[in-house]
């Protein structure tokens, strides 16, 4: 057993007394080192910003080319993507008993003129009779009776032949609209009617095209608002023209003009359906496609923050701001459903001269003290112009 003497038991409880207190003096220094962080004024801005909304192309007309007729594909006339013009003859159908028919209806309808024109012969027969006194009236009558009724039954032929001429001018089918022909369904020798489910084919009229997205009721109700006009028919009119932003990435060349909205609010989605229409001189946008909507709008004395500097809690947008001694504390703030590139539109809870922290928000506490460095509007608002 080692015992410790007197002289080495004053040494160890000092040596411990000097570490306790060198650790004590070094936790305040390590507490008082304040981080620096980079500010923005806050500075009302007018500035216009492009909204996007994914949206589905459509043709004006998507027409399916199906047979009235039952029978087989004789020929095919066409093929996919090329473009007809309306009257266009795509298909026919082999279906022999529609042009008996019209044989029949024509031997019927020569049939029924001979035997009217029997009757017509019999009634002048007969009146020059009864102008001789040699017959009586009554016989005239009869005679005259028996024309309407021949001249009733020619009516019914020419019906007839009508009506299969139209049942033949079925087996060859034109296109009813200009525009581009979609999939060919059946290949020569299908049987097909008029009760096939698929159709032959489909034609898209896309010289113009519909794009159609959808705004939520707030946004919907943001746009109308900004929108000049006393009725909404004026506001429509005043609604500005809009961009189209293709799947490659480009922005189509025309622009488009928003013509139509929804009535009705969807309950499921909550959104109202809005139509956008294109000109398509180039055919370079198919019906079936998909691109997005972008809509300028117009924004006076907005304040402009960068996305990095809000954080989101529980569904709340808050912003950090400093006084000039350096305090960090908390705002609640409002925006536009609008974005601008990487800014949010700011509506309530800043003011003119703010100091709103950029980035590293998600290390701060209200009540922390920071270093500030003011940061250069014209760096940070550089993309707006891009």
């Amino acid at each position: 057993m080692t015992v410790l003497k007197p002289i080495h038991v004053l040494a160890t409880l000092s040596l411990i007394f000097l570490t306790s207190c060198g650790s004590k003096e070094e936790a305040p220094a390590a507490a008082s080192v304040i981080k620096t962080y980079q500010v923005l004024e806050a500075e009302p801005r007018s500035t216009t910003v492009q909204t996007d909304y994914p949206a589905t192309i459509e043709g004006i007309e998507n027409v399916e080319i199906r047979p009235k007729v039952d029978g087989f594909v004789d020929k095919i006339l066409v093929d996919e993507g090329q473009f007809v013009k309306k009257g266009q003859l795509l298909f026919t159908i082999s279906a022999p008993q529609y042009e008996q028919q019209v044989r029949t209806a024509k031997a019927a309808v020569k049939s029924a003129e001979a035997s009217v024109s029997n009757a017509r012969l019999q009634v002048e027969k007969t009146k020059a009779l009864v102008d001789k006194s040699i017959v009586n009236k009554y016989e005239l009558q009869e005679a005259d009776l028996t024309l309407q009724t021949r001249l009733a039954d020619l009516a019914q032929a020419e019906a007839n032949l009508v009506n299969a001429d139209v049942n033949f001018g079925y087996t060859k089918i034109t296109s009813p609209v200009d525009g581009i022909i979609g999939s060919i369904t059946f290949k020569t020798g299908s049987l097909v009617s008029g009760t096939t489910a698929k159709p032959l084919t489909t034609v898209s009229n896309i010289g113009k095209i519909y794009t159609y997205f959808s705004l939520n009721e707030k946004q919907l109700l943001e746009f109308i608002r900004n929108t000049q006009g006393s009725s909404f028919d004026q506001k429509v009119a005043h609604f500005p023209e809009v961009s189209l932003l293709l799947a490659d990435g480009s922005v189509y060349p025309e622009k488009g003009k928003i013509e139509s909205v929804n009535g009705l609010i969807n309950p499921q989605t909550g959104a109202a359906r809005i139509r956008a229409t294109f000109s398509n001189k180039l055919n370079l946008l198919r019906s079936g496609g998909s691109a997005q909507v972008l809509i300028p709008q117009e924004i006076d004395n907005g304040f402009l923050i960068p996305q990095r500097a809000i954080s989101d809690i529980q569904g709340k947008k808050f912003a950090f701001v400093t006084g000039q001694d350096g305090t960090v504390h908390s705002i609640n703030v409002e925006m536009m459903e609008a974005t601008s590139g990487h800014f949010f539109i700011v509506t309530k809870g800043l003011k003119k001269g703010d100091l709103v922290i950029l980035e590293g928000v998600q290390f701060l506490k209200d009540g922390m003290k920071v270093k500030m460095t003011k940061a250069d509007p014209k760096e940070i608002y550089a993309e707006l112009n891009q």
